[in-house]
């Protein structure tokens, strides 16, 4: 039994009966404390018959408890980063307070991340302060963006997304306070766009939501009850903390670098094996992410609407969709519905931002923000060159002429079993935390996997053309922006509904599957000497995600 923690020994009995960490005794209880206040929160101090001062005081105060409950005086490191950034967002100009304050953060954050390895060694605790120093982080250099946007910006230069959350005020002390540190996500997260808490706060965070319906206007004025959505994803979390106890213990992911395992086991049993042990970590995270997703919702925090059906919807602040991540046949299905709101995060302050190379330094900069043990740069470095190769094989094998179809079926189960394989593949690093480890097992598959990404890079085209058909190539203008070459195209094209790599995850966005990606990721945010280059397509390159969103994107480039 573990005993190490740098918080309360209270719980220290409680460890010694379950045999689990006191740290992580610590976690569980206090998660499970909030949920009680979650429920509290909404039952007794609905934002009906309390105050909003008094809901920022309540938020804030427990969660500085149950922070310093968990990692004692190690909580300071929190509390210090807060206060640093809220001097930042006071006396900063709008026009340089996201460079600052993501540079202090990200510093301050890195600084301690080097403190984990230098400092504490590589076996450190299995929760540590350093996550809610992850999360405010997201939290305050999200924070500074909208204000930037808000009040530094012509709202004609702003996305869609940047518009809805851009700030036309500063936040005051105790509603910063409020925001950082608010017991339902202090340990867990997930990170959460400031005026969507503020309207929670307020208790306008369900009439803003009105939805049409069959005809008819829902009335969003209306609360609709959290609890069933809450109980379901309370039965996912007592599902997932047996899942993790047994099946971490049985196939430890360690095992896969181990020299008498590579030694001794087949090449088929290590692969299983690694499919295995990489599937066993996943409930950990469910276990963490699902439960804070019920505090939120607990609370009145977390109603989107409400579905085709009119039923409403609890996933506004949602983290992962177990679901279609164990389902996925491709890894860009995992990447967007894997701890979701950090996604939405490296998408808000570095994807849509960067002139060049967006993917390449979104991904440095999670790499950067989950710390700086080797493991983690070699699974994002990877993933950018994986995510890249998958997207022109995908690519290329929707428009290749096999002359035969495979059955559905069997598409289905190859595509599951190579991409969890490739995921567990390139994940296992981030797992193993070392080099050295990492190196020993990639050396004895042969850096395979590796190899057949690079020779997929160099040998595949960048785009394509339907292969032994002949199609039109289409410049990147405002006309193909506007749908005006589509007398050009050769037959229609099919539709598909999916997460849009340039809109929100959490918005369907309704586009061709032809190449839409590519061209519409340059005719936004390319260079405008990069502009007006052709690439062959088989569909008008425009992107439908509503008509109030496609209608702004269009003008966005016309103004240009």
């Amino acid at each position: 039994m573990d005993v190490r923690t740098t918080g309360s020994t209270l719980l220290l009995p409680l460890s010694g009966m379950s045999g689990l960490p006191l740290d992580q005794v610590n976690f569980v209880a206090c998660q499970f404390l909030a949920f009680i206040a979650a429920c509290l929160l909404r039952l007794y101090w609905h934002p009906s018959q309390t105050s909003p001062w008094v809901r920022h005081v309540i938020a804030a105060s427990l969660g500085t408890f149950l922070i310093i409950f968990c990692f004692g005086w190690y909580a300071t490191h929190c509390f210090v980063q807060v206060l640093l950034c809220y001097a930042v967002l006071t006396f900063a100009s709008v026009g340089n307070i996201h460079k600052f304050i993501f540079v202090l953060s990200m510093g301050y954050l890195m600084l301690i991340q080097v403190s984990r390895i230098y400092v504490f060694g590589y076996g450190l605790f299995s929760t540590d302060f350093s996550g809610p120093l992850m999360l405010m982080t997201q939290k305050v250099t999200s924070l500074a963006f909208q204000i930037h946007d808000g009040l530094a910006k012509e709202e004609a230069d702003l996305t869609v997304d940047q518009q809805r959350f851009a700030m036309r005020a500063r936040p005051s002390f105790l509603e910063f306070l409020s925001y950082t540190l608010n017991f339902m996500s202090i340990l867990a997260g997930p990170c959460t766009c400031y005026k969507d808490y503020i309207a929670f706060i307020e208790g306008r965070n369900f009439w803003i939501k009105e939805t049409k319906f069959d005809g008819k206007c829902l009335p969003g004025r209306i609360e609709p009850s959290p609890l069933p959505v809450v109980w379901k994803k309370l039965l996912i979390v007592a599902s997932c903390s047996v899942l993790f106890v047994t099946l971490s213990k049985t196939f430890p992911a360690a095992r896969n670098a181990d020299a008498e395992f590579i030694a001794s086991a087949s090449l088929s049993t290590r692969l299983c094996y690694l499919l295995v042990s990489v599937q066993a970590v996943r409930p950990k995270y469910y276990f963490a992410w699902t439960l804070a997703d019920a505090i939120n919702n607990a609370a009145g925090f977390g109603f989107n609407g409400y579905d085709e059906n009119g039923r409403s919807r609890w996933d506004l602040i949602s983290n992962l969709n177990i679901w279609k991540i164990e389902t996925a046949t491709d890894i860009k299905s995992i990447v967007n519905n894997w701890n979701i709101q950090t996604s939405l995060w490296l998408k808000r302050v570095c994807y849509t931002r960067v002139p060049v190379y967006p993917t390449a330094a979104t991904f440095a900069l999670s790499a950067a923000w989950h710390g700086v043990y080797p493991g983690y740069y070699m699974t994002f470095s990877c993933g950018v060159l994986f995510i890249h190769a998958s997207r022109r094989a995908r690519h290329f094998f929707r428009q290749l002429h096999l002359g035969w179809t495979p059955p559905q079926l069997s598409r289905v189960i190859v595509s599951w079993l190579v991409t969890q394989f490739t995921v567990a593949y390139v994940v296992l690093p981030f797992l193993l935390l070392a080099v050295e480890p990492s190196l020993r097992f990639y050396s004895s598959l042969n850096f395979f996997l590796h190899i057949m990404v690079v020779l997929t890079l160099l040998l595949l085209p960048r785009t394509f053309g339907h292969i032994g058909s002949t199609h039109s190539q289409l410049p990147v203008t405002k006309a193909t922006i506007l749908g005006k070459h589509k007398d050009s195209v050769t037959g229609p094209s099919p539709v598909d509904t999916r997460p849009c790599p340039i809109h929100n995850d959490d918005e369907l966005c309704t586009h061709s599957n032809q190449d839409v990606e590519h061209v519409s990721h340059h005719v936004l945010y390319a260079a405008p000497a990069a502009r007006g280059r052709s690439f062959t397509t088989t569909s008008p390159a425009y992107c439908v995600a509503g008509v109030e969103q496609a209608r702004c994107r269009i003008n966005e480039y016309i103004n240009r």
